[in-house]
């Protein structure tokens, strides 16, 4: 018996995904215009010159991104020595849960509900409903916004009214920020735990809790005690398939919060350096048979949206340095997959995900090209690793 670990790489696109235009993102490509952005020295805050990322090219990521999207990514040019592809999404959304859901074999049947970018963004009884759980009069904000920035607009009117603040994005969220201290921790929690029915029967993705500490004087920063309630998946996942036949699934960073709970036996959170340590303890520890399943996160939050272009690089570059200790614990017959759930090009106009197809990089079973693959084919040839009962039996790509 065997071990996998399925790690994503949140938003580390690779490009060429079929359908972009439709999503507005024809031409974007995360790592592909990354890598030229360092090679041209339009990277070098904290960093420079060329993107270096050799252990994730050395196993086929530079080859991953030609395939998926005809470009030659500077600096990512190695002969691949491991399992190297490119997979393609077919469920209508370009957000964290259905890359996720999609990646452990179940596409998402439905169209997901997207709050308007003009008045009224929210229905007044969603609102008045958010007021009479939390106990106050109103709401603050109603519309699109940065999280970051809408806490520094509006935290200080939030303190002295005690009204939570309700905003969402491109995606089908619906996202409610409060001050840990004033408003309460456990409050805010609560509340968005009550109000997640009535935006999951809206097809709402996800109610997201985003707890910040500060004061006017000093500014507002959003803490690490983020929750997400997520609607639950529409069929068996691989998280599922594998707790069933009686393996454990032991989740890092979001995982828990994306499948709603379901298939979960451990869970770590924390900042991505934090999951990187867990990950390497994983390695380490974890029970044949198990599958460890991983989101790194900050690549998605802390640079994507905000189209940090070196701090993307810089935190591509610090997870491939990082590799070879995580390497060094996998024992052979293991599998190791890196993927990543959809594409968030910081050098893209506005500050949402776009519609990429991603990398496939696979360690423990040698040189590998399997092409051009769907979401899908990655649950369902990890399953097949485990031994795992599936039926898409045909979206394997492993030996």
């Amino acid at each position: 018996m065997t071990r996998a670990f399925l790690i994503v790489m949140d938003s580390v696109g690779c490009g060429g995904a079929p359908d972009a235009a439709t999503f507005g993102d024809a031409g974007a490509n995360t790592l592909g215009h990354i890598a030229q952005a360092c090679a041209e020295g339009r990277a070098e805050e904290g960093r420079s010159g060329p993107l270096r990322m050799p252990v994730l090219d050395g196993l086929g990521l530079g080859a991953a991104i030609t395939l998926a999207s005809g470009m030659e990514a500077p600096g990512l040019g190695a002969t691949p020595q491991g399992l190297w592809g490119a997979a393609t999404e077919i469920s209508p959304g370009k957000d964290t849960p259905t890359g996720h859901w999609e990646l452990a074999g179940v596409p998402v049947p439905w169209d997901w509900t997207v709050f308007p970018t003009s008045d009224p963004v929210f229905p007044a009884d969603l609102l008045a409903q958010t007021a009479a759980l939390a106990g106050t009069e109103g709401t603050l904000c109603n519309g699109h916004a940065s999280g970051t920035e809408v806490i520094s607009l509006l935290g200080a009117e939030h303190m002295r009214s005690g009204w939570p603040i309700c905003y969402t994005s491109a995606d089908s969220v619906f996202q409610i920020a409060a001050h840990e201290e004033a408003f309460g921790l456990e409050r805010l929690l609560s509340l968005c735990e009550m109000l997640a029915p009535t935006l999951h029967a809206m097809k709402v993705g996800r109610v997201i809790a985003r707890p910040f500490l500060g004061s006017e004087a000093e500014g507002f920063t959003r803490t690490q005690n983020r929750r997400d309630y997520a609607i639950a998946p529409p069929g068996a996942t691989l998280c599922d398939r594998a707790q069933e036949a009686g393996r454990r699934v032991h989740a890092i960073g979001k995982i828990k919060d994306i499948f709603s709970g379901q298939g979960i036996d451990t869970v770590v959170k924390g900042t991505d350096a934090a999951l990187m340590e867990a990950l390497i303890a994983a390695g380490e520890v974890a029970e044949e048979g198990a599958l460890v399943f991983a989101n790194f996160v900050e690549f998605d939050s802390l640079y994507g949206h905000r189209r940090d272009v070196s701090g993307y690089a810089r935190a591509l570059e610090w997870f491939d340095a990082a590799l070879p200790r995580f390497l060094a614990t996998l024992r052979p017959g293991d599998l190791a997959i890196f993927t990543a759930d959809h594409g968030n090009d910081p050098t893209w106009q506005g500050s949402e995900h776009t519609r990429e197809r991603v990398p496939v990089i696979g360690w423990g079973v040698g040189a590998k090209s399997i092409g051009h693959v769907g979401f899908q084919d990655v649950g369902a040839s990890v399953a097949a690793h485990l031994g795992l009962e599936m039926l898409e039996k045909d979206k394997v790509f492993l030996p």
